[in-house]
């Protein structure tokens, strides 16, 4: 059973290491996941691989020191 079906998650430092497998496991159960972080090749490919695994994921290039770069994440992840 998938117990995020139907759910949005927004999660940091997804390029890599635990955030990346955070990321694959809310995938692999069912939520829609934002992948967060400043390393544009590895988040790319965090990505691949969870859409690979027929799951949904998007890449947000974030700078978390910047306030409008965080405001527009929260913004994107939303839509």
């Amino acid at each position: 059973m998938k117990k995020l079906r139907d759910k949005v998650a927004l999660i940091t430092g997804a390029a890599t290491g635990i955030g990346k497998a955070t990321a694959k496991l809310f995938a692999q159960e069912g939520a829609k996941v934002a992948i967060v972080d400043i390393k544009d090749p590895e988040a790319n490919e965090t990505v691949k691989e969870i859409k690979d695994s027929g799951g949904e994921a998007t890449f947000i290039h974030v700078d978390l020191s910047q306030m409008r770069e965080v405001e527009d994440m929260v913004r994107k992840t939303v839509e």
